[in-house]
């Protein structure tokens, strides 16, 4: 069964990675010297001297510091550990603990940067070892499987300054390079005082919206050298600024696990989000700026980033609100197929094997083992509004779900899907059969939702989504435009609406002074 897995995922990578990216320098060459970057599998060389051990720590400041050296005896302020979960619920385990994990060693020597590593010696099918940083304190929890690797020493004095003891530990980090043999990892320009403190802006450029880049939103900024870990988010802007000091240059890194909490997976391998290296800098920081020509990767990720953290804070307005979609929504970007869905399945929804087989093809193992909550497929979508366009769509559909609930949403997909099948790939099927009904009302308020958001971002746009299908979200729009607003008409998408004349009843009843608005609309697209 493994076997046959990894052959199936063998051939979905193909699908999915039909052509290469590599990242190319503003300058052309890479300046650091020997790393090929590309956005695919990581490729991991020798092990290196980890300059943060204790010992090689306490080397350095007999180094610098021969006179005080015997007085001060450094003593492990953090491991370096590495864990083996053997599912998800135990690599869920970990996150919740709050440690930030890394799917590649910290302390080899990195060949090709790329996105994601995963262990030769682990099975393809299995988590890869997870590297992080713990201090020493920290409590393993049992059940899952783990390896100490170093007794580290990490500073935590402010940079700049001296201990009370008088040491300047960025000097004596700075010292451990040397000694190590890592030196030409140091900031250039800066062999004997070192500092930096990362910080810059992550950028992208929607053409419909502004001839100026605006921020990419909420997104995780990892930085590491070697053992030393920091991450913080940028703010709305797109500005980051990391609180740990680094001496040497740093691998920076986007996660595409947004404040809101939602995550973009899933790199070929099960990780909560996904990684997109932007290589190695400077430890003053790093800024980018990013647009549709970018790597598809990266572009299509941080759009659908964008998207989220824009949905997210458009639930709530003036007091009025709007069910978000769950705080760990999970969402999977595939570059090949070319229709969107909200299964839910890691909500708690269901959908038989056999069915979504038919529908998926090759990548329905990839939905059944990885559950993902929302696919998005973007064969054809090539500009930051479009891909922004069925984000929103879909993030919709899951607003929906937190208030219909899990028995609603099981008819409303499995209508669907059975409808795209037996109808020979019709979307949305003919609007007959059981079933219908949820899927009725279930788009008509994803498409009208998708229509007032483009517009509110999109000014001078008057797109209309969705008004070709049977099911018609005009009726929604005909009565936002007299006054029932999202937040009013989202009151009516409970569990038991599940067709058109039951949103009509269940409208009428919650606004009876809106009664003559409400049945002209219904009549009006009927």
């Amino acid at each position: 069964m493994k076997r046959l897995l990894i052959i199936t995922l063998a051939a979905a990578a193909c699908l999915l990675s039909c052509r290469k990216h590599t990242f190319s320098w503003p300058g052309g060459e890479d300046p650091y010297g020997e790393e090929e970057f590309s956005h695919e599998m990581m490729i991991i060389g020798e092990k290196l001297e980890d300059p943060y051990t204790v010992d090689n720590m306490t080397k350095a400041l007999n180094s610098l510091y021969p006179t005080k050296a015997g007085n001060i005896k450094l003593e492990a302020t953090h491991y370096y550990v590495r864990f083996l979960p053997s599912d998800e619920n135990q690599y869920d385990r970990l996150v919740r603990m709050g440690l930030v994990l890394m799917d590649h060693p910290l302390d080899c020597r990195v060949i090709r940067d790329g996105d994601y590593y995963h262990d030769p010696e682990v099975d393809e099918d299995d988590i890869t070892w997870q590297y992080a940083v713990v201090g020493t304190d920290f409590i393993f929890p049992p059940g899952i499987k783990y390896e100490i690797i170093d007794d580290c020493y990490i500073s935590d004095v402010v940079p700049g300054t001296r201990s009370e003891d008088g040491i300047d530990w960025s000097s004596v980090e700075a010292e451990s390079y040397r000694l190590t043999g890592n030196s030409e990892l140091l900031s250039s320009g800066t062999k004997s005082e070192l500092s930096g403190t990362p910080h810059g802006r992550i950028t992208i450029l929607d053409e419909a919206y502004d001839s100026e880049p605006v921020g990419v939103a909420g997104v995780r900024v990892a930085c590491n050298s070697f053992v030393k870990m920091a991450h913080t988010y940028t703010d709305e802007e797109g500005y980051y600024e990391i609180s740990k000091n680094f001496t040497s240059m740093v691998r920076y890194r986007l996660v595409f696990k947004n404040v809101k909490g939602f995550g973009i997976g899933f790199n070929l391998i099960l990780t909560p989000a996904s990684s997109s290296t932007l290589g190695k800098h400077e430890p003053e920081g790093y800024s980018i700026d990013i647009d549709s020509s970018s790597e598809r990767k990266l572009f299509t990720r941080c759009v659908v980033n964008n998207a989220g953290y824009d949905y997210y804070n458009s639930c709530s307005k003036d007091g009025s609100r709007i069910k978000t979609p769950p705080s760990n929504l999970r969402l999977w970007l595939f570059q090949n197929l070319n229709t969107g869905s909200a299964v839910m399945l890691q909500q708690g929804a269901y959908i038989d094997s056999s069915t979504i087989g038919e529908y998926l093809g090759e990548y329905s193992f990839l939905v059944k083992i990885f559950l993902p909550d929302i696919t998005l497929g973007l064969r054809g979508l090539e500009s930051y509004s479009q891909i922004y366009a069925l984000a929103t769509h879909e993030m919709a559909h899951a607003s929906h779900f937190m208030q219909a609930g899990k028995k609603f949403w099981d008819n409303y997909i499995r209508y669907i899907v059975k409808s795209f099948v037996t109808s020979g790939g019709t979307t949305y099927g003919t609007g007959s059969g059981d079933g219908s009904g949820y899927c009725e009302v279930g788009e008509m308020w994803a498409y009208y939702v998708q229509t007032k958001l483009y517009r509110e971002r999109y000014k001078e746009s008057t797109a209309v989504f969705g008004t070709s299908f049977w099911f018609s979200p005009q009726i929604l729009l005909y009565m936002d435009d007299r006054g029932l607003d999202r937040f009013k008409l989202f009151s009516a998408f409970t569990s038991d609406v599940n067709d058109r004349n039951s949103l009509q009843t269940k409208l009428v009843s919650l606004y009876p002074e809106e009664k003559t608005v409400i049945n002209h609309a219904f009549s009006r697209y009927n």
